[in-house]
This record gives structure tokens, sequence and C-alpha cells, in this order.
């Protein structure tokens, strides 16, 4: 080997910031021999050693962490060559992985790659979904491009650009009697409520909205999945409240009875990329058809 591997750079760093071969393997999706062999690589070619085990796993040599110290700069120098390069070619192209929630995936970004795709036939977009903690821990460690999540979100070296605010609605069963004119906590938190699950940022707001008027709730049922939660309430079994987007089509909200609440609850979701992220033209065109999608 006669030039740096960029690849096994990259996975000397993720090594380092897992805290082992193994954590490195599962991000990368590849056998830990695998990881072992690249490190090792990396090693023969700077010809020192530059990770060393401890009782407690591993750590980088003082060889190491003056790699650390110039492997974000490496990587930005070559964003910035490969998007110069590609000025010279008119067409949006390339790859980009974005992280959001699954309410937002669901509902949100179909019709949204669907434009892509036909203004864009050379890019691609990978979508994973997850709660905004684990989005953002990604971002940070360059596994995802960019993230669409909910605010607020802490994390080193972040940018975060808000992009639009969306209504949180009150729904139950067409079927379940009752007055559903004045929709206040003091009204709600007496009647079974369907939640999200517990530690996710939508559960947050909705817990902080009962507790600005000093209630504290007790869901009948919590659950992760927002086609469950509704399929529970159409079946009668108590209210839940919800995202604007995952009612906001007749067909996702037939058996449902949708109203807003007082005082109105909303969130807003905002891109986050890392401050070195190139912004390249994909990711700029992403940008800006969310920024035209308003939920308000």
């Amino acid at each position: 080997m006669t030039t740096l591997n960029l690849g096994n750079l990259a996975t000397f760093r993720l090594v380092v910031q897992r805290g082992s071969f193994s954590a490195a393997a599962d991000v990368l999706g590849i056998s830990q021999p695998a990881v072992s062999l690249q490190i090792r690589q990396l090693e023969q070619f700077l010809q020192t050693r530059l990770i060393e085990r401890t009782g407690r796993g591993i750590k980088a040599t003082a060889a190491g962490l003056a790699l650390l110290s110039h492997g974000e700069r490496i990587e930005q120098v070559v964003d910035e060559a490969i998007r110069s390069v590609s000025e010279f070619n008119r067409e949006v192209s390339g790859t980009i992985t974005l992280g959001t929630g699954a309410t937002a995936c669901i509902h949100l970004l179909p019709p949204l790659l669907q434009q892509l795709r036909n203004d864009y036939p050379l890019l691609k977009v990978g979508v994973t979904t997850g709660n905004t903690l684990d989005i953002v821990r990604a971002i940070e460690e360059n596994r995802l491009d960019m993230g669409l999540v909910t605010l607020p979100v802490s994390g080193r070296a972040l940018d975060v650009m808000p992009v639009m605010n969306e209504e949180f609605v009150f729904i139950v069963s067409q079927e379940q009697p009752g007055a559903w004119d004045v929709l206040t906590p003091e009204v709600l938190h007496a009647q079974p409520l369907i939640a999200f699950e517990s530690g996710s940022g939508t559960r947050a707001l909705i817990d902080g909205w009962f507790e600005a008027c000093g209630i504290a709730i007790a869901p009948v049922m919590q659950l992760g999945s927002i086609e469950a939660i509704k399929r529970m309430v159409r079946a009668g079994l108590g209210y839940s409240i919800v995202p604007r987007m995952a009612v906001e089509n007749s067909a996702d909200r037939e058996g449902l009875s949708v109203h807003s609440l007082t005082p109105v609850l909303q969130r807003q979701l905002a891109v986050v990329m890392r401050q070195d992220k190139i912004l390249s033209k994909g990711i700029s065109a992403i940008i800006r058809m969310l920024q035209n999608k308003p939920l308000d």
C-alpha cells in the first residue's frame, strides 16, 4: 500500500468513537476480523501502533490521537474536492442518507421523494428511521448525511435549520360518544389516553403539554407505531394526540374524529447536519422542498 487508505482511516476513527472493534463492525455491517484487518493495514502503512487494548476495552495511542486530530480535516478536504469536481456536472446526482422519525417517513417523505426522483433522476436517497437521539448520533459519526428531527436538538458541532411547524391534534373513534368542543389538559386527563412510548421526542412534547397545567398523565397504552395507535383509537379503546400529518389525508383519518387542542400544541421540525458537511446540490434540493412544504 503506497497511499493512505481513506476507508481504513474512517474505520479507525469509528473504532475509537465506539470503543471496540465489534461495535464498529456492527455499524459498518462487516465482520470484526475485517475491521481488525483494516486497522492492521493502517498501522502497517504508518509503521506505528494506533490502538492499544486496556482492561476496559481499547484506546488510541499517542500516535493514534495525533492521527485522529487530522482525520476530520482530511475528510473535509476530500468532501470539498468532490464538491469542486461535481460543480462541473450540472446534473444533481450522488447518494444522500437521511434519518427521520417513523411518522415523517410514512406521511411526509413519500411525495417529497417522488418529486425528487422526477426532478433529479440521478439522485439516490436512502432513508433510516429512528428516534432523535439515535439520528443525531449517526450524523455526528458521519453515518448519515442529514436528519429531519423534532426540536430541541443538542449535539457536537451541528448545524440546525428549522424547516416547518406542525400541529398536534386530538383523535378519537367516530363511534365513541362525547363532546369534544374544547379539548384542554383538564378535560382530557380523566379520559383513556393511548400514547406514544415513553422516551420519544413526540411523547415528551405531549407530556409537556399536560405538565404545563400541572397534570401528570397515565396512559392506558403506550405504543411505538403511529399506525398501531390509530388502529387502537379506531377500535374505541381511547383517544390519542398525534401529529397532524398522520391524519392529513382522508384515507389516514378514516373512522377517526380529528380536533385541535386548547391550547394549540405544535412541534418544530428541523434539518440537522454536521457543521463540516458540504452542502451538495442534492442536500440543497431536499432542504428547499422541505421549506416549501409548510404544515402550519
